[in-house]
């Protein structure tokens, strides 16, 4: 546990120090649960961002039957008509449980902290509070989090300890549950609902209160009518849609992970019920494959459908696309059959005609609904985690010197290609300005004159630049440019004619 720890910490350090991702805020002392995205995180996100519409919206892959799935987008507004979640059912339901710590003060969500107690006999070894998602990482963090001697007596007497683990909204009658902080004593688990209020207009009272939205989702459904309205698309299509969503979190925490404001990347697809299965299936396998053919091939990731007593009241099946965070196994993204839950909803609380007619069966019916429901920022510190790595390499002198590099996918990089002239004089800036200027049109490039040429490819590095190119004597004389590759650190010399470069660069990052 310590060491993923350690590794989590740097690639907070290295998304701060490299512009990735700053706390909101900072000048001020940040605000819990937010956070900006510096110059290579926005394109990072944005590059996560244009992959997923491209190959869901512009560009969607063959369906079950072979043929282009549909597929359209939206835009909808952050706030709705508040009745939009009386009928969603939030206003009642969206909820977490929440406890307090009596000593400290300090507040958790109940279904994230566990007591645990570690008895041998009627001797008790351990007895602490620890945040964790499941039993067995709480034990984990328990026994990381105890001092030298303890773990030594945990460890000796293994095979003779009894475990007593619960969870703080489970709770047996005589259990007390323990703050993570202090070790104090919990109050009862209590509802806390997770939309941010606000009002609209100049009154705020009851007439005027708005929520801003906790998913993307019901904008959608309440926009489905008029897309079917005003487009030719027919059932089973799908509706998509970015946007940022706000949830009034008890405890933020893994960095971005578990933010209060962040960004969805949903899609409903609606379709017969007979089919629903169908398609459930084969988004579930779709959805998990474009993450693997993104950079997330290592055995971190992996696709864990729900039993049945995990599923929501509304949902016929549900899987989540885990991934294994330095901080633990967590969810990405998830499937769902959501069936007809939200469409019937909406038509019994608006009084609007939800069902759609199908002109060759002559059926009218109240299509399923296949959610396939992801976090950019989620994604994007998965990508970040997967993507960091340290190793060694030569420095301008041939002296090994440890090395950070990010290994990102080619389409993901925030910078495709740097330009360094090799030195600061004999017309090497200038050639390189030129080669910059016409790549720059087509792709996201830097140019970087400053310092030692090693230390220029060490700061692409750690900003996972695929390539950089250099300027140097012999580019004068014959036209040539050096390539580097990021992760072999190969080097190779390529004709420098800037129509020549950008087919080559745009070849491999096809790849």
């Amino acid at each position: 546990m310590a060491g993923e720890q350690d590794l989590m910490e740097k690639i907070v350090s290295l998304a701060k120090r490299r512009g990735f991702i700053y706390p909101s805020s900072e000048i001020y002392g940040g605000i819990n649960g937010f956070w900006d995205y510096g110059p290579l995180g926005v394109e990072l996100k944005r590059n996560i961002k244009d992959a997923w519409w491209n190959d869901f919206v512009r560009c969607p892959p063959l369906g079950p039957d072979g043929k282009p799935i549909q597929m359209v987008g939206l835009d909808c507004s952050i706030i709705m008509n508040p009745k939009v979640w009386e009928a969603s059912g939030h206003v009642v339901n969206f909820n977490d449980p929440l406890v307090d710590c009596k000593q400290c003060k300090a507040r958790f969500r109940a279904d994230k902290v566990f007591t645990v107690i570690a008895k041998e006999g009627e001797n008790v070894l351990l007895s602490v509070g620890v945040e964790a998602d499941a039993e067995d990482p709480a034990k984990q963090v328990a026994a990381a989090a105890a001092n030298s001697k303890t773990r030594r007596r945990l460890e000796d007497h293994a095979d003779r300890l009894a475990w007593i683990i619960f969870r703080a909204d489970k709770a047996g009658e005589g259990q007390v549950n323990l703050c993570p902080n202090d070790a104090g004593p919990l109050t009862d688990a209590r509802k806390f609902n997770m939309m941010f209020k606000t009002f609209v207009g100049a009154m705020e009272d009851s007439s005027s209160l708005a929520y801003l939205r906790p998913e993307t989702a019901q904008g959608i459904f309440c926009n489905y009518k008029n897309v079917l309205d005003t487009t030719r698309i027919k059932v089973p299509f799908g509706i998509a849609q970015i946007g940022k969503a706000f949830r009034n979190e008890i405890n933020p925490r893994n960095f971005t992970f578990r933010s209060r404001e962040f960004e969805q990347m949903e899609i409903e697809f609606f379709c017969h019920e007979s089919q629903a299965d169908q398609w459930y299936k084969w988004w579930r396998d779709t959805r998990y494959a474009w993450y693997t053919g993104l950079g997330l091939k290592s055995s971190k990731l992996r696709l864990r459908d729900h039993e049945k007593e995990e599923l929501a009241h509304y949902a016929r099946a549900c899987a989540d696309v885990e991934y294994e965070f330095p901080f633990g196994v967590s969810e990405l993204e998830g499937i769902a059959n959501r069936t007809d839950f939200d469409l019937k909803a909406h038509q019994t609380a608006s009084g609007r005609d939800m069902t759609y007619f199908d002109d060759e069966t002559k059926e009218r019916f109240l299509p399923y609904v296949i959610e396939p429901s992801g976090g950019c920022d989620r994604a994007a510190l998965a990508f970040l985690c997967e993507a960091y790595c340290e190793d060694e390499a030569p420095d301008e002198n041939g002296a090994m010197q440890k090395r950070t590099v990010l290994r990102f996918h080619p389409r993901l990089a925030p910078i495709k290609v740097a330009i360094f002239p090799l030195v600061k004089k004999d017309g090497m800036p200038e050639r390189a300005m030129e080669i910059y200027s016409a790549l720059r049109v087509n792709m996201t490039a830097v140019y970087d004159e400053k310092g030692a040429v090693g230390r220029r490819y060490r700061r692409q590095d750690e900003a996972g630049t695929p390539f950089c190119l250099t300027v140097d004597g012999q580019t004068m004389q014959d036209g040539t440019v050096t390539i580097r590759d990021r992760d072999s650190m190969k080097q190779d010399r390529i004709p420098g004619a800037p129509a020549a470069l950008l087919a080559y660069i745009q070849e491999h990052l096809r790849q």
